[in-house]
Protein backbone atom coordinates (compact mmCIF):
# COMPACT_ATOMS: atom_id res chain seq x y z
CA UNK A 1 0.00 0.00 0.00
CA UNK A 2 1.15 3.31 -0.92
CA UNK A 3 1.88 6.27 1.71
CA UNK A 4 -0.17 8.80 3.22
CA UNK A 5 0.55 10.82 0.37
CA UNK A 6 -0.14 7.93 -2.18
CA UNK A 7 -3.87 8.54 -4.68
CA UNK A 8 -4.23 4.59 -3.43
CA UNK A 9 -4.75 4.23 0.17
CA UNK A 10 -7.63 2.28 1.51
CA UNK A 11 -10.31 4.50 1.82
CA UNK A 12 -10.07 6.17 -1.74
CA UNK A 13 -9.85 2.01 -2.71
CA UNK A 14 -13.16 2.07 -0.43
CA UNK A 15 -14.46 5.26 -2.66
CA UNK A 16 -13.17 3.52 -6.19
CA UNK A 17 -15.26 0.49 -4.74
CA UNK A 18 -18.34 2.56 -4.26
CA UNK A 19 -17.89 3.94 -8.06
CA UNK A 20 -17.61 0.47 -9.51
CA UNK A 21 -20.73 -0.75 -7.79
CA UNK A 22 -23.55 2.12 -9.45
CA UNK A 23 -23.37 0.21 -12.57
CA UNK A 24 -23.74 -3.17 -11.21
CA UNK A 25 -26.85 -1.36 -8.92
CA UNK A 26 -28.15 0.03 -12.32
CA UNK A 27 -27.68 -3.33 -13.87
CA UNK A 28 -30.03 -5.12 -11.30
CA UNK A 29 -32.55 -2.46 -10.68
CA UNK A 30 -33.29 -1.85 -14.23
CA UNK A 31 -32.65 -5.09 -16.23
CA UNK A 32 -35.87 -7.55 -16.30
CA UNK A 33 -34.98 -10.50 -14.57
CA UNK A 34 -37.67 -13.34 -15.30
CA UNK A 35 -39.91 -13.37 -12.12
CA UNK A 36 -37.54 -10.55 -10.59
CA UNK A 37 -35.51 -13.17 -9.34
CA UNK A 38 -31.84 -12.96 -9.70
CA UNK A 39 -30.21 -16.54 -8.37
CA UNK A 40 -33.54 -17.26 -6.63
CA UNK A 41 -33.09 -13.79 -4.93
CA UNK A 42 -35.42 -11.25 -5.49
CA UNK A 43 -33.76 -8.44 -7.67
CA UNK A 44 -35.35 -5.54 -5.48
CA UNK A 45 -33.53 -7.19 -1.93
CA UNK A 46 -29.93 -7.38 -3.95
CA UNK A 47 -30.65 -3.97 -5.15
CA UNK A 48 -31.21 -2.68 -2.07
CA UNK A 49 -28.30 -4.79 -0.71
CA UNK A 50 -25.83 -2.98 -2.80
CA UNK A 51 -26.73 0.04 -2.19
CA UNK A 52 -26.79 -0.16 1.42
CA UNK A 53 -23.24 -1.66 0.77
CA UNK A 54 -22.47 1.35 -1.48
CA UNK A 55 -23.73 3.54 1.19
CA UNK A 56 -21.40 2.02 4.00
CA UNK A 57 -18.52 2.44 1.99
CA UNK A 58 -19.54 6.20 2.13
CA UNK A 59 -19.37 6.42 5.82
CA UNK A 60 -16.35 3.80 6.08
CA UNK A 61 -13.54 5.58 4.02
CA UNK A 62 -14.27 8.82 5.56
CA UNK A 63 -13.83 7.13 8.66
CA UNK A 64 -10.81 5.81 8.18
CA UNK A 65 -9.66 8.80 6.14
CA UNK A 66 -9.67 10.69 9.49
CA UNK A 67 -8.65 8.18 12.04
CA UNK A 68 -5.50 7.12 9.43
CA UNK A 69 -4.65 10.45 8.72
CA UNK A 70 -5.23 9.29 5.12
CA UNK A 71 -7.11 12.60 3.98
CA UNK A 72 -5.53 12.71 0.63
CA UNK A 73 -6.83 15.71 -2.19
CA UNK A 74 -7.29 12.68 -4.41
CA UNK A 75 -10.05 11.70 -1.97
CA UNK A 76 -11.27 14.98 -1.46
CA UNK A 77 -12.27 15.30 -4.59
CA UNK A 78 -13.46 11.85 -5.70
CA UNK A 79 -15.22 10.69 -2.31
CA UNK A 80 -18.73 13.74 -3.51
CA UNK A 81 -18.20 12.66 -6.72
CA UNK A 82 -18.88 9.03 -5.87
CA UNK A 83 -21.30 10.81 -3.41
CA UNK A 84 -23.29 12.00 -6.58
CA UNK A 85 -22.87 9.17 -8.94
CA UNK A 86 -24.18 6.61 -6.78
CA UNK A 87 -27.40 8.87 -5.48
CA UNK A 88 -28.09 9.89 -9.02
CA UNK A 89 -28.08 6.63 -10.40
CA UNK A 90 -30.16 5.55 -7.79
CA UNK A 91 -32.65 8.10 -7.84
CA UNK A 92 -33.07 8.24 -11.85
CA UNK A 93 -33.35 4.32 -11.68
CA UNK A 94 -36.52 4.62 -9.46
CA UNK A 95 -38.33 7.20 -11.34
CA UNK A 96 -37.52 4.58 -14.32
CA UNK A 97 -39.38 2.15 -12.26
CA UNK A 98 -41.99 4.32 -11.28
CA UNK A 99 -41.19 4.79 -7.76
CA UNK A 100 -40.24 8.08 -7.45
CA UNK A 101 -41.57 11.30 -9.42
CA UNK A 102 -38.78 12.84 -11.85
CA UNK A 103 -39.86 16.54 -11.09
CA UNK A 104 -38.78 15.78 -7.48
CA UNK A 105 -35.65 13.97 -8.18
CA UNK A 106 -34.92 16.90 -10.94
CA UNK A 107 -33.92 18.76 -7.77
CA UNK A 108 -32.32 16.89 -5.82
CA UNK A 109 -30.18 16.16 -8.55
CA UNK A 110 -30.47 20.05 -9.76
CA UNK A 111 -29.58 21.21 -6.81
CA UNK A 112 -26.48 18.97 -6.43
CA UNK A 113 -25.28 20.71 -9.62
CA UNK A 114 -25.71 23.80 -8.85
CA UNK A 115 -23.90 23.69 -5.22
CA UNK A 116 -21.08 21.87 -6.60
CA UNK A 117 -20.67 24.72 -8.89
CA UNK A 118 -20.88 27.32 -6.59
CA UNK A 119 -18.46 25.46 -3.82
CA UNK A 120 -15.80 25.53 -6.82
CA UNK A 121 -16.84 28.91 -7.48
CA UNK A 122 -15.49 30.26 -4.06
CA UNK A 123 -12.74 27.72 -3.86
CA UNK A 124 -11.43 29.87 -6.99
CA UNK A 125 -11.66 32.55 -5.22
CA UNK A 126 -9.82 31.23 -2.10
CA UNK A 127 -12.35 30.27 0.19
CA UNK A 128 -13.28 27.33 1.14
CA UNK A 129 -17.04 26.84 1.80
CA UNK A 130 -18.15 25.06 4.31
CA UNK A 131 -20.57 22.26 3.94
CA UNK A 132 -24.36 22.94 5.11
CA UNK A 133 -25.59 21.31 8.24
CA UNK A 134 -28.82 20.49 6.76
CA UNK A 135 -26.49 18.55 4.06
CA UNK A 136 -26.28 15.25 6.62
CA UNK A 137 -29.38 15.21 7.54
CA UNK A 138 -30.47 15.52 3.27
CA UNK A 139 -27.96 12.29 3.07
CA UNK A 140 -29.40 10.17 5.66
CA UNK A 141 -32.63 10.92 4.15
CA UNK A 142 -31.52 10.41 1.13
CA UNK A 143 -30.42 6.49 1.87
CA UNK A 144 -33.98 5.91 4.32
CA UNK A 145 -35.72 7.04 0.43
CA UNK A 146 -34.06 4.36 -1.50
CA UNK A 147 -33.83 1.54 0.55
CA UNK A 148 -37.44 1.89 1.36
CA UNK A 149 -38.50 3.11 -2.22
CA UNK A 150 -37.02 -0.15 -3.73
CA UNK A 151 -38.22 -2.39 -1.30
CA UNK A 152 -41.59 -0.80 -1.64
CA UNK A 153 -41.45 -2.21 -5.14
CA UNK A 154 -43.57 -5.32 -4.09
CA UNK A 155 -46.05 -2.69 -2.79
CA UNK A 156 -44.92 -3.25 0.68
CA UNK A 157 -47.06 -0.28 2.22
CA UNK A 158 -45.10 0.51 4.94
CA UNK A 159 -42.15 1.10 3.13
CA UNK A 160 -44.12 3.11 0.43
CA UNK A 161 -45.28 5.10 2.85
CA UNK A 162 -41.64 5.86 4.91
CA UNK A 163 -39.59 6.20 1.03
CA UNK A 164 -42.29 8.88 0.16
CA UNK A 165 -41.64 11.00 3.20
CA UNK A 166 -37.96 10.56 3.11
CA UNK A 167 -38.44 11.61 -0.68
CA UNK A 168 -40.02 14.99 0.76
CA UNK A 169 -37.51 15.43 3.46
CA UNK A 170 -34.60 15.56 0.74
CA UNK A 171 -35.94 17.72 -1.62
CA UNK A 172 -37.04 20.31 1.52
CA UNK A 173 -33.46 19.77 2.75
CA UNK A 174 -32.13 20.33 -0.48
CA UNK A 175 -33.95 23.46 -1.66
CA UNK A 176 -33.23 24.74 1.85
CA UNK A 177 -29.60 23.99 1.85
CA UNK A 178 -29.44 25.40 -1.47
CA UNK A 179 -30.76 28.56 -0.62
CA UNK A 180 -28.26 28.82 2.45
CA UNK A 181 -25.29 28.36 -0.02
CA UNK A 182 -26.34 30.91 -2.29
CA UNK A 183 -27.06 33.29 0.61
CA UNK A 184 -23.34 32.70 1.56
CA UNK A 185 -21.94 32.78 -1.80
CA UNK A 186 -23.42 36.46 -2.64
CA UNK A 187 -20.52 38.36 -0.63
CA UNK A 188 -18.32 36.63 -3.42
CA UNK A 189 -20.32 37.61 -5.95
CA UNK A 190 -18.79 41.00 -7.21
CA UNK A 191 -15.09 39.63 -6.40
CA UNK A 192 -13.06 38.73 -8.92
CA UNK A 193 -10.49 35.95 -9.10
CA UNK A 194 -7.53 38.44 -9.61
CA UNK A 195 -8.33 40.50 -6.47
CA UNK A 196 -7.94 37.35 -4.38
CA UNK A 197 -4.92 36.40 -6.08
CA UNK A 198 -3.35 40.35 -5.74
CA UNK A 199 -4.54 40.18 -1.55
CA UNK A 200 -2.64 36.36 -1.47
CA UNK A 201 0.62 37.67 -3.00
CA UNK A 202 0.28 41.24 -0.77
CA UNK A 203 -0.22 39.09 2.51
CA UNK A 204 2.63 37.15 1.58
CA UNK A 205 4.67 39.29 0.87
CA UNK A 206 4.27 41.02 4.53
CA UNK A 207 5.04 37.89 6.16
CA UNK A 208 7.90 37.42 4.16
CA UNK A 209 8.86 41.40 4.97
Amino acid sequence: MMGESGHMNLPNALTLTRIFLVPLLVVVLLTKFEGRMILGVRKELIGAAIFALASFTDWLDGYLARRRKQVTAFGQVIDPLADKLLTSAAFISLVQMGLAPAWMVAIIIGREFAVTGLRSLTYARGVVMPASPLGKIKMVAQVVAILALILGQDHLQQFVVIGQVALWVVVAAALISAGDYFLRFTPFLGTRVTDISEARGQSKGRKAG
